[in-house]
């Protein structure tokens, strides 16, 4: 450590203001101030009232998200591993292990070393390009305004490689870091000026410049070509219904609106779930073949008294939709791996570090302890999403004729599910929190908190080009979190003094 601060005072001295190299001293000093705490007080904000500086404080929220970091690795590792084997008996032995955790944990360990290696080939070339990247920007812009280093990028860098799926190309990683720190940030002045999340510019403007390479089956491995030849090969020893697909779970439940309640409940049956359309069910089948009774169906029959239509006794599914009906079933009634306490604890498709709940919730534990995090905003998205989900299923559930069997399926989705899907979480804990983008006043976090979330299952529910909506949720509540900053400010400007002290 002696040697370290004799080079950096050494090279401080050759940046001094007079000498040659003195453009150079934003990057020497962001390399002091990584090292060592900050010998004087911060002239400008962000302030900090401890005796840690902005860097420690940053620092922080990096440590908060190692959980989701260590899961993006292993997840990673496990998805590219079990869909890359092309062998059906591998993929078979993980899905019987993912029913139950004894089970998930003595698979992992008995492949753990070309998990891990796997893992780490898919998470550590994207989080290095994004910082190497991205703090070159940032260096950049400090030397062209001669101001220090931002400390921002330390978490926005993270943020960025754990919010994209592990087939993303590098180039594109460079593209999309690239465009969020000079765009999302830079233009606006740089750190604590930013009316945007920056990470979520990041991946916004490559999900908008490159949907083909953001949507889709791109959650798995890190050459598509490779998984999706491993997959036809496995394909070809399963059937039809039955195929292996690297969808998401968002892509299951983002069903046609033609796949109602009556048709999924009909598969329901299959796996001994009670359902609520039974009636109507039962009084089509009488009418579609006598002498069958819905625990003789075979699933051939399942499927074409399902696909049958309406006037003949059948269910009136278009045949084209019998596959996306079973797929959303599964995810519905929680069969195989997709259940719960698979989607809490991460062992699901999905974006690199955003799989995990139970990881979220521990970085969620540090960030409020420390104050860094807003817990209003998290509750308060938290509720928005389960409340306006609630709506939805009850509405399905109740209106229309015959109770609402014929409503659209993907509408009476269990509300406390879609809290465990997609990226919800992991926006919840780190993105609507950002201290820079969203409301200040406390209730103001509560307004904007309670607003993404709710406009996050309209998104999902309603929109069906975007089966996930919480970048384009949070993003539209930071457009208007100094308008419910500003609301707020006038209320308790109002109560405490009789009238409106700003305008």
């Amino acid at each position: 450590m002696f040697m370290l601060r004799k080079f950096l005072n050494f090279q401080l001295q050759l940046t001094e203001e007079g000498k040659r190299l003195h453009r150079l001293r934003p990057f020497v000093t962001a390399l002091d101030t990584f090292f060592y705490e900050v010998p004087i007080k911060t002239a400008r904000g962000p302030h900090i009232r401890d005796m840690i500086d902005v860097k420690r404080w940053m620092m922080i929220v990096v440590y908060a998200l190692v959980p989701c970091i260590l899961v993006a690795i292993w997840n990673s590792g496990v998805q590219g591993f079990v869909y890359g084997s092309g062998h059906v008996s591998v993929i078979d032995a993980y899905f019987k292990a993912s029913e139950t955790f004894g089970g998930y944990f003595a698979f992992g360990w008995e492949n753990f070393w070309p998990i891990l290696k796997k893992g780490l080939i898919a998470f550590l070339p994207v989080m290095i390009l994004s910082y190497a990247v991205g703090g070159f920007w940032e260096v950049l812009f400090a030397i062209i305004r001669r101001h220090e280093v931002s400390e921002g990028f330390l978490v926005t860098g993270m943020l960025f490689a754990l919010i994209l799926p592990s087939t993303i190309p590098y180039w594109m990683v460079i593209v999309g870091v690239s465009a969020g720190v000079v765009i999302g940030k830079e233009i606006f002045g740089g750190t604590g000026m930013n009316i945007l999340n920056p990470a979520l510019v990041c991946r916004a403007f490559l999900f908008f410049a490159f949907p083909a390479k953001m949507t889709g089956p791109v959650w798995v491995g890190t050459n598509p070509t490779e998984i999706g030849q491993s997959i036809q090969r496995m394909n070809k020893e399963i059937g039809e219904i039955d195929g292996i697909s690297q969808a998401s779970a968002l892509n299951r439940f983002n069903i046609s609106s033609e796949i109602k309640r009556v048709h999924v409940d009909a598969i329901g049956l299959h796996y001994e779930k009670e359902v609520s359309t039974k009636n109507v069910i039962e009084h089509q089948l009488k009418h579609w073949k006598n002498g069958v009774t819905l625990s003789t169906l075979t699933p051939d029959q399942r499927k074409e008294f399902i696909t049958s239509p309406l006037q003949s006794g059948g269910l009136g599914l278009s045949p084209d939709n019998y596959s996306d009906a079973v797929r959303f079933a599964e995810l519905r009634y929680g069969q195989g791996k997709y259940t719960n306490s698979n989607f809490f604890f991460g062992n699901r498709i999905g974006s690199m570090g955003e799989t995990s709940v139970l990881a979220c919730l521990l970085g969620a534990l540090l960030l409020i302890y420390t104050r860094i995090g807003s817990w209003r905003t998290m509750v308060g998205m938290a509720i928005g999403a389960y409340l306006c989900a609630l709506i939805f299923e009850w509405s399905a559930l109740h209106l229309g004729p015959h109770g609402g069997a014929f409503n659209a399926a993907k509408y009476a989705f269990p509300a406390y599910k879609h809290l465990l899907l997609g990226s919800l979480a992991f926006g919840l804990v780190f993105m609507a929190t950002d201290p820079v983008s969203s409301p200040y006043m406390r209730g103001a976090r509560w307004t904007y908190g309670i607003l993404i979330g709710a406009l996050v299952i309209l998104i999902r529910a309603v929109n069906p080009a975007f089966p996930e909506g919480v970048m384009l949720a949070i993003l539209f509540g930071n457009v208007f979190a100094p308008l419910f900053d500003h609301i707020a400010l006038n209320f308790v400007a109002k109560r405490r003094y009789g009238k409106k002290v700003f305008i």
